[in-house]
């Protein structure tokens, strides 16, 4: 061979060689994304909120009178008997303090009741006296009336004379009974707080005893103090006669049905909770969202169907998550929401198909916010791809991250 043609081969075998390496380095690799096997299982919608535990009947202890309430000693978790266990009690107010003006006519007040009485009681030394003479004479009358002395007329007005004295000193008396019970008001406009507060042993209280049997849920007055008429004491109530409530917006209440089973979860527990839709409350309300939206928000009422070992710790005011099941069933083809895209008016989703990317459409019926029920276009064991970016388009190779 000669020089030329080694020359050629040399080169020739280089060039090849550095083509061969480009075409090597530049060829399309596959793109690496996620896939899922689509495969029959349970599938349930589902509407999520956070709910509220509270005792079904709550009982709200209020002063029945104004007056001085005092320190309840029960705390919070305290057993209740029915029309037994003593509450609160709740004693009259202590006067207020005078000021300079109304403590001096208080006592021009004393003064001119006790002179009145005085002067009620010199009435009386009066027709007392007047009573003794009236007798006095009725008795000589009577002497005399018998010897023929006087006349019959005579006897009878000495008789009138006694009866109208009688009558005179049952009214002095009277009288002096009205001024006394008059000085004794007029003292008492006089009783100073400082007078009436004792020792606390005694007490002319009105007791408040619990309605029910149960516990204390909230003491809402615990100090002794003055409160009004109809001030709230007291919570009581039985822990063990939970329900929940969770208040759904309007669009999602119309879909609730009473009877509709409810998973309770992050309760606390371990496991999930069980319980069933008791009530749909006919009336809603306006509530303001975290970010100031006004929204129509509807209670719906949930009662605990799990065993009350099982949920033993938790009480009232406690709060959890509640899924109220709309539709389940246990054998449904489910296709992931975030392998869907649309194409158009379809949706459509990428299947592995031997290893390059092929643009499938796909028909979907119920929704959740994780699936969808496959209505058609898939068949159970194929691959799609998760998360369908940019890179994958139809034709272009794949491969497992794994």
């Amino acid at each position: 061979m000669t020089v030329h043609m080694r020359r050629l081969v040399f080169w020739g075998t280089l060039v090849a060689a550095v083509l061969l390496g480009l075409a090597f380095a530049f060829r399309p690799r596959a793109v690496i994304v996620d896939m899922v096997t689509v495969d029959r299982g349970e599938f349930v919608i589902t509407v999520d909120d956070e709910g509220e535990t509270r005792v079904h009947d709550v009982y709200v202890l209020s002063a029945p009178v104004a007056g001085h309430v005092r320190r309840i000693d029960l705390h919070a978790g305290d057993p209740v008997t029915a029309l037994e266990t003593i509450v609160a009690q709740i004693q009259p107010i202590d006067p207020a303090f005078l000021d300079p003006r109304t403590e001096a006519q208080a006592r021009a007040d004393v003064r001119a009741a006790q002179s009145a009485r005085e002067l009620a009681q010199a009435e009386v030394e009066q027709a007392r006296a007047e009573l003794e003479f009236a007798e006095r004479e009725h008795g000589r009358a009577t002497k005399l009336i018998k010897d023929g002395t006087i006349s019959q007329r005579e006897l009878d007005t000495v008789e009138r004379n006694k009866r109208m004295t009688t009558a005179a000193l049952a009214t002095a008396i009277a009288a002096l009974d009205v001024r006394s019970f008059e000085l004794e008001r007029a003292r008492a406009a006089l009783v100073s707080p400082t007078q009436t507060a004792g020792s606390g042993e005694e007490c002319d209280c009105i007791a408040m005893r619990s309605p029910v049997h149960g516990q204390v849920l909230r003491i809402l007055h615990q100090s002794e103090g003055v409160v009004a008429a109809g001030s709230p004491l007291i919570e009581i109530g039985n822990p063990r006669n939970l329900e929940i409530v969770v208040d759904l917006l309007s669009p999602d209440a119309v879909k609730v049905e009473p009877g509709q089973r409810v998973i309770i979860e992050r309760w606390g527990g371990d496991a999930p909770l069980a319980g069933r839709v008791r009530l749909v409350e006919p009336s809603g309300f306006t509530k303001i969202s975290a970010l100031g939206i006004e929204e129509q928000r509807v209670n719906v009422v949930i009662d605990l169907t799990s065993d009350e070992s099982e949920w033993q710790r938790l009480a009232h005011g406690y709060q959890v998550d509640v899924s109220i099941v709309l539709w389940e069933s246990e054998d449904t083809l489910v296709l992931p929401l975030l392998a869907l895209f649309r194409y158009g008016p379809d949706w459509a989703v990428f299947v592995d198909a031997d290893g390059r990317a092929e643009r499938r459409l796909v028909e979907i019926g119920r929704r959740n916010s994780l699936d969808a029920e496959l209505l058609g276009g898939l068949e159970p064991g194929e691959r799609v791809v998760l998360y369908p970016g940019d890179r994958v388009s139809a034709g272009v190779r794949i491969t497992d991250r794994g």
